[in-house]
């Protein structure tokens, strides 16, 4: 029988940590606190990201346009909703960030959905990037094709997990997509998870 859990000091020992660059930390939102910004999330409208993936995504900000994985062009919408712009701001308060992020992107998750293994825009986007699950835990596999090392990373709801350095210029991330991971010997059942992904935008794009 599939189970949803995982002890967190088998994770803490995951090769995670073998990336430069990547930080990992569990329990940056509680759990009153994600049900609480889901309900905010829900209350936005919801776009499709492609006709391919069929993922809801939500954009604040800026709104970047895509097309053939190339970024075309960027349209600053308003500042962040409140909620979004407390977390930038605590994320800066924390140093995980050099200054409060003004880009933030929201990706949904169902059940057997992912997304191609990436490094996010070079030119459009800062050094730092955080993202925030909510809902679903999901395992992120990231992979460097020069040197053919790759790692899996167990995201728990509530943690953020910061890439930068070699871990943002470096290597891909992706998710694949399933309906269930297998990680450290355990399987781990998806549900609906929300990703929320902290940037600032970088000149010429602002």
């Amino acid at each position: 029988m599939a189970n949803t859990g995982l002890d967190l000091e088998t994770f803490r020992e995951a090769d995670y940590t073998e990336i430069p660059g990547l930080t990992y930390i569990p329990d940056y939102i509680n759990a009153d606190e994600q049900k609480q910004l889901i309900d905010s999330i829900d209350q936005e409208e919801w776009s499709i990201d492609s006709a391919e993936s069929q993922r809801r995504i939500q954009q604040h900000g800026y709104r970047l346009n895509y097309k053939n994985g190339v970024l075309v062009a960027s349209t600053y919408i308003g500042s962040l909703p409140d909620w979004a712009d407390s977390i930038g701001r605590k994320l800066a308060s924390d140093r995980l960030m050099a200054t409060v992020p003004d880009q933030v992107t929201i990706n949904e998750y169902l059940p057997g959905q992912g997304v191609m293994s990436h490094v996010d825009c070079v030119t459009c986007f800062g050094n730092t990037i955080i993202t925030l699950t909510l809902g679903s835990s999901c395992v992120m596999d990231f992979t460097q094709a020069q040197v053919q090392e790759k790692a899996s990373i167990l995201l728990m709801p509530g943690s953020i997990l910061v890439i930068k350095g070699a871990a943002r210029y470096r290597w891909q991330h992706g998710i694949a997509a399933r309906e269930v991971d297998r990680y450290e010997g355990r399987e781990i059942v998806r549900t609906r998870r929300v990703a929320v992904t902290f940037r600032e935008a970088s000149f010429p794009y602002k």
